[in-house]
């Protein structure tokens, strides 16, 4: 029996967006036809939704997942939100300070929240996701936190952050970033939590759903749908969660990975 999908997953960096920044046109096209099908479409992201409007503006989509699965609105309409405990902010507060170097960018609902905006590299973060609505931290955001993300990391710094306990570290991948930056990812609010919400909210079965990625971010949200498809260019490690393939960010992967579900194309 042929499968009748119902809702399609996208995260945005190294799956709709290039390394330049710009979406190609198959890749608007496919989006487009999904929707003519009747898919509900969401953009899965760890960026914060106030700094994506324009993303979906130009793809018309209007249901988001932000913050790495901690904020979902669907057609405009909140679904949840689950801010990190003020405890585990304190926690990498202190850690960042103890360690000369790092530096941490935290997310509310409305505001890119920085522990110092002084080095070269955060400016280079700045300048690469386009972050406008910026503020230095003060106590007064450390019960609204939806995500974090650490700079200027190590693989050898990670197990001082993840000895928390309940997360891990999700290293970004992006060009220039990769090599030292990293998403904090709870274990028990990550992409994989907000699809299972949405599929509840709307009552979709998880064999209805499909979702892209390219990074170690997307797993959980890979592992929980039907069909999880691994960008050309993910993360090596990622393959091992998805259970198809795909060409690259830069070769038409969202259009024939589709393609190969007979959702769009001939």
């Amino acid at each position: 029996m042929t499968t009748t999908y119902k809702v399609l997953f996208l995260d945005i960096d190294g799956t709709i967006l290039r390394p330049d920044d710009t979406i190609e046109n198959s890749t608007k096209e496919a989006i487009a036809q999904a929707k003519e099908k009747g898919l509900d479409v969401f953009l899965a992201t760890g960026r914060p939704l106030h700094e994506i409007k324009e993303i979906g503006d130009e793809l018309e989509v209007q249901s988001l997942i932000g913050y790495n699965g901690a904020y979902a609105i669907h057609d405009g309409k909140d679904v949840f939100k689950e801010p990190i405990t003020a405890e585990t902010v304190q926690f990498f507060l202190d850690v960042v300070a103890e360690n000369n170097g790092h530096e941490v960018i935290m997310y509310t609902s409305s505001k890119n929240v920085f522990s110092t905006y002084d080095s070269v590299k955060m400016q280079e973060f700045i300048d690469k996701f386009h972050l406008k609505h910026n503020v230095l931290y003060s106590p007064d955001y450390i019960n609204h936190i939806l995500g974090m993300t650490l700079i200027k990391l190590s693989e050898e710094d990670l197990k001082k952050y993840e000895s928390h306990g309940g997360l891990h570290l999700s290293n970004v991948n992006v060009d220039g970033l990769r090599e030292h930056s990293y998403d904090v990812i709870r274990d028990n609010v990550n992409k994989g939590f907000a699809v299972q919400k949405v599929l509840d909210l709307l009552g979709y079965k998880k064999e209805e759903a499909i979702a892209f990625g390219d990074a170690m971010n997307d797993k959980e949200m890979l592992k929980l749908v039907g069909q999880g498809f691994a960008m050309g260019n993910a993360h090596p490690d990622l393959f091992a969660y998805a259970n198809r393939k795909t060409t690259s960010v830069e070769n038409s992967g969202i259009y024939n990975g589709l393609k190969s579900l007979g959702i769009i194309g001939n």
